[in-house]
């Protein structure tokens, strides 16, 4: 078996556990956070959040010049505490939600695929969640 190289990205949000969970998991919320970069955005979300649920996020460059599907499987779901899923190419994502005060940290560990350096995805995934941080905190 292959040992694959895990990324961790995590990041601490001043707001309730439940207002992040249903910002993490809402398919119209999802798609107001999930891009890197200002020049891409989530015009498509869907999200069927229960152990063997499907989840599908289309991400796009606004220009319209190249867009992909990010979706997986739920392996495990505890509501305010962790979501597992496996993508479809079989890489494992875990996602720790921990709650401590007026604070939520989440700690989001990934399995690297192998077309981007893992410097790359590392950047690309952080972005994406200090995106997250950002709307949970302004809203």
């Amino acid at each position: 078996m292959e040992n694959k190289t895990k990324i961790t990205v995590e990041c601490t949000i001043k707001s309730s556990i439940d207002k992040v969970w249903n910002y993490w998991t809402t398919p119209e919320q999802i798609m107001l956070w999930n891009n890197a970069s200002d020049d891409w955005y989530c015009p498509k979300s869907s999200n069927d959040l229960k152990v063997g649920g499907r989840f599908l996020y289309t991400m796009a460059a606004k220009d319209g010049s190249f867009s992909f599907d990010f979706e997986g499987t739920y392996t495990e779901v505890i509501e305010n505490k962790s979501i597992k899923y496996v993508l479809d190419d079989e890489r494992e994502v875990s996602v720790d939600f921990i709650a401590i005060g007026d604070m939520v940290e989440i700690v989001e560990t990934f399995e690297a695929e192998t077309q981007n350096t893992v410097e790359l995805q590392q950047f690309g995934w952080q972005a994406i969640l200090n995106n997250f941080k950002k709307l949970v905190e302004n809203i």
